[in-house]
């Protein structure tokens, strides 16, 4: 892959339609933990063993405290200069009609929080909740998300689990349901949701550039959907600390913190008709 900016920049301003996909790299200059990786524990447990249905069954107030202290993490956090650069090229494209979508595998919301407005969220948002009972889905920023998790869910691994009782977890709001609510996300051993699969797809064969920012390229579904571009002749950007698996399938790779390397990359191009 090529890492020439100009070449890259030539593409970017004939692209009619942009589909940006990214991963947690492009969060973790806002300082967002990943639990990816050495060190990437909540007290003793690495998220792959609490973010799965099983761990929810078995254990729901421990994962309740592992995801509110995510929630209320991320309630600190602020979207930092990538997620602005893709949200105010979004915002100056549409104007010239042109479009830009945001495939993310984050649930942090920080791009819609640096006003991205086109966003597919594949594996749901920490700030949704969903009924194991009924079903309804519905945005939830309250912090704490209920009184019983007030203080509750510090990562130190010498923490002793609250054990907070099932009817004092968060319950669902609807008429009578009074149901236990889930973080609305993806959890390990859990399918995408099929209809934003369908938008991700329509999005992915309409698209003549596409970048891949912050993503190890190496959890699926998400990792096949830019080699897919590839494969139609789509040129390819990404953007990574290092080279993925799928570098050496795409046209372009620019090396470095997304901050640093994503701003100028979606800059207006000095071809761009502004009205």
């Amino acid at each position: 892959p090529r890492t020439d900016m100009a070449d890259f920049r030539e593409v970017f301003a004939k692209a009619k339609h942009i589909a940006i996909i990214t991963g947690a790299g492009v969060s973790a200059e806002s300082g967002v933990p990943t639990f990816r990786g050495a060190g990437g524990f909540w007290r003793k447990w690495q998220a792959q063993e609490l973010a799965t249905p099983g761990a929810f069954a078995r254990n729901p107030s421990r994962v309740w405290e592992f995801y509110h202290y995510r929630r209320e993490v991320m309630l600190s956090k602020h979207p930092n200069p990538a997620h602005i650069a893709i949200a105010e090229c979004e915002r100056r494209l549409s104007k010239q009609g042109r479009s830009v979508v945001v495939i993310t595998q984050n649930i942090d919301e920080l791009h819609r929080k640096a006003g991205t407005k086109h966003l597919l969220e594949i594996h749901g948002s920490l700030f949704k909740t969903r009924c194991t009972n009924c079903g309804n889905v519905a945005a939830n920023y309250k912090s704490p998300i209920c009184p019983a998790l007030a203080g509750k869910g510090a990562p130190d691994p010498d923490t002793e689990d609250a054990s907070i009782p099932v009817e004092d977890l968060p319950q669902c709001e609807e008429d009578g349901c009074n149901g236990l609510l889930r973080p609305h996300v993806v959890w390990f051993g859990e399918t995408l949701d099929p209809d934003i699969l369908t938008e991700v797809e329509k999005e992915l064969d309409i698209c003549d550039l596409c970048l891949v920012v912050g993503t190890s390229s190496v959890v699926y579904p998400a990792a096949m959907f830019a080699p897919q571009v590839s494969a139609r002749g789509v040129p390819v950007a990404e953007f990574n600390m290092e080279a993925t698996p799928a570098t050496d399938r795409f046209r372009f790779h620019f090396p470095g913190p997304c901050g640093t390397t994503l701003p100028p990359a979606l800059a207006r191009h000095q071809t761009e008709l502004i009205s």
